[in-house]
């Protein structure tokens, strides 16, 4: 398990933002995922190209998510 910080994917409202599940709500109340895990990233300027990204991960388009 990896630790999550604001500014990181796993912290956006972004990250896997078109089907919210169990495992998502988990990464934003722990602040903890595991490293392999990859999710969608919703951000509008990167829809066409259909990412896949860590929780780690991070970009200029962070969007603090709602509290879980």
């Amino acid at each position: 398990m990896q630790a999550i910080h604001d500014g990181q994917c796993g912290a956006c409202g972004h990250f896997g933002e078109h089907h919210k599940t169990d495992v998502l709500v988990s990464i934003l109340s722990s602040k903890k995922a595991e490293e392999t895990f990859l999710d969608d990233c919703g951000h509008p300027k990167h829809a066409a190209l259909h990412l896949k990204v860590t929780a780690i991960s991070g970009c200029d388009g962070f969007v603090a998510a709602a509290s879980a």
